[in-house]
């Protein structure tokens, strides 16, 4: 039996999602719990891993298993501390939390007043001009080799960014990415673009030269984890 959990963290506990030695990580503590709870070594395979310091308000986990789940949720409830459990659903065998991804959302949280915990926010003290980053983002829409975004070696570098959206809310900016698929620090590298854009230090143009002359290696700033949080998976 295929059992998919969907949970939600506060990456500031964390080191990220990743199971690791002696750091404290999301995909350890959720495995050593089921592990207890089973009886049995029970490992999870998740949808993506975030990095330390980033949020999710919604990850999913799978894991497999042939013994009753009931009982379960409150299991977690009572063993399991700065991760709570929003769904518990069997699912058939052929689904995969990270391959049967349809699209993923993440948004970023800017703080432009400097008052705000920096563990929930990135903090940017310059005056930005929204207008001038809204323009910029629609040059990341569609599919582009992104490996000028993306911090690792990959074989692959292209990927899909379907919307994006940037507004504020009194002294808090919000970006909204919802693409197919996102790599390591390219959500924090294409804020860390736009925040450049929106202090003038750069045009437009630099970011769409980044993308079409992929073989031209140029960085920009990455953006803090602690602003970032994983919103929503579709499958």
């Amino acid at each position: 039996m295929k059992v998919m959990l969907v949970i939600s963290y506060d990456g500031s506990k964390f080191h990220g999602f990743q199971r690791q030695n002696n750091i404290r990580n999301v995909q350890s503590e959720v495995e050593d719990a089921l592990s207890k709870f089973f009886d049995e070594e029970t490992l999870v395979k998740g949808a993506g891993r975030t990095d330390a310091g980033v949020h999710a308000k919604y990850q999913v986990v799978h894991f497999e298993t042939n013994k009753d789940i009931k009982g379960l949720k409150k299991y977690f409830k009572d063993n399991l501390e700065d991760i709570k459990v929003k769904k518990i659903k069997k699912v058939n065998d052929n689904f995969h939390a990270r391959h049967s991804v349809k699209d993923k959302t993440y948004l970023y949280k800017i703080d432009l007043s400097g008052k705000r915990d920096s563990k929930y926010y990135g903090i940017v003290k310059n005056k930005l001009d929204i207008k001038k980053m809204q323009e910029a983002s629609l040059i990341f829409l569609e599919s582009h080799d992104f490996r000028n975004f993306v911090a690792g070696e990959r074989l692959d570098y292209t990927s899909t960014i379907l919307n994006i959206r940037i507004y504020k809310m009194g002294s808090v900016m919000y970006l909204k990415f919802k693409g197919i698929g996102f790599y390591r620090y390219m959500v924090r590298n294409l804020v860390g673009s736009l925040i450049e854009v929106g202090k003038g230090k750069i045009d437009k143009s630099v970011i769409k030269d980044m993308l079409d002359n992929y073989d031209k290696e140029k960085r920009l700033p990455t953006a803090s984890p602690n602003g970032l949080y994983l919103l929503k998976i579709n499958y």
